[in-house]
């Protein structure tokens, strides 16, 4: 053969089979037009020139570019990102397609641009995904094609969503401080602009109910590692009254927080108290002394899911639907967490 990529004509003149019959057995559509014996030679000589068929012009002629696009708010500076990414990645090579992804730089910026660029450019298919579970107003030109969210839910309820089940993440994270026999715990941290954290709260007071204890003390705070200190120094204060069994943090930040407060203070964790960490923020989680143990949220499940939901919808010309998919976060066990201490 030439040097150059070989062709479906190439392919026909080996197999002794017409171009319109290689163009069906690779695009799936023989049975019932060519022959099982002319298949079986035209797969044989694809397979021994090394054809395969060039997805661009597959595409041009299915109408279909193989392409996702993915607009996220501020993937540059997540540190959970690029797991999401790399789901989403992962799962659409699987099936043929390439992922194309714009950073929309911010919480606050306008994603329309963006979505809209991605549409002039010919995707098939769209995800929206956002750092922190939030409810947001959705773009109209999401609703334009086939579409997902993920880590972020549709105000109005008409768009499909795969998100954390950070109830059951904070209810599965409080049991498994009671099971070490922890009987007055606290949370603290938190911002109220996230949807995560008053879903966790509400499985952290699941669990505290249902293990017949009273509601839990929750601390208001913010998600970084200075919030934590200062929440947990307040905690850990003699003058403030009986110290907590162990802490339930918003986040690993928060929890690295509450480490350094108890260093300070001389406890040692978790011989005097346990520290429950959320998240399990790779090269923080897994490097604090003692390394925390902590809920860990699903990114590269978020994005892996939302290709595979789209891509479903585009093989099978069906629609996505409004479910929202609720995927578990995993408990990591490390060193910060402990049997309580007895008097």
């Amino acid at each position: 053969m030439p040097n150059r990529r070989p062709t479906a004509q190439d392919v026909a003149k080996h197999a002794g089979a017409s171009r319109s019959a290689v163009s069906m057995v690779m695009n799936g559509n023989a049975d019932g037009n060519v022959s099982p014996d002319m298949q079986e030679r035209i797969r044989r000589a694809a397979a021994e020139l090394e054809y395969t068929p060039h997805p661009i012009a597959s595409g041009l002629r299915r109408q279909r570019s193989r392409m996702i696009g993915i607009v996220t708010d501020e993937a540059a500076s997540s540190p959970f990102a690029g797991r999401m990414l790399a789901g989403a990645s992962q799962a659409a090579a699987g099936h043929g397609y390439l992922t194309v992804i714009a950073d929309a730089g911010g919480p606050a910026a306008d994603t329309t641009h963006f979505i809209d660029e991605l549409r002039r450019r010919r995707v098939d298919g769209l995800i929206l995904a956002t750092q922190s579970l939030r409810t947001i107003v959705v773009p109209d030109g999401l609703r334009l094609q086939p579409s997902v969210l993920a880590n972020c839910r549709d105000a109005a309820g008409t768009m499909g969503a795969i998100i954390p089940d950070e109830v059951r993440g904070g209810r599965e994270a409080t049991e498994h401080l009671i099971s070490l026999g922890h009987r007055r715990i606290v949370w603290i941290g938190g911002g109220v602009d996230v949807d995560a954290r008053p879903a966790r709260i509400r499985g952290f007071q699941a669990a505290l109910a249902a293990a017949g204890l009273p509601p839990g003390e929750v601390v208001e705070a913010g998600w970084d590692i200075d919030d934590g200190f200062r929440a947990a120094e307040a905690l850990f204060a003699p003058e403030n009254g009986p110290r907590p069994d162990a802490v339930f943090c918003a986040s690993d930040r928060v929890a690295t927080g509450a480490l350094l407060a108890a260093r300070t203070a001389g406890l040692d964790v978790p011989g005097d108290i346990s520290i429950m960490g959320y998240d399990d923020q790779r090269h923080l989680a897994d490097a604090t002394v003692p390394g925390l143990t902590t809920m860990a949220l699903p990114h590269e499940g978020m994005g892996r899911v939302a290709a595979e939901r789209i891509i479903a919808a585009l093989d099978s010309n069906a629609e996505i639907g409004a479910e929202t998919t609720l995927l578990e976060c995993p408990l990591v066990v490390r060193g910060s967490t402990g049997p309580a201490a007895r008097a």
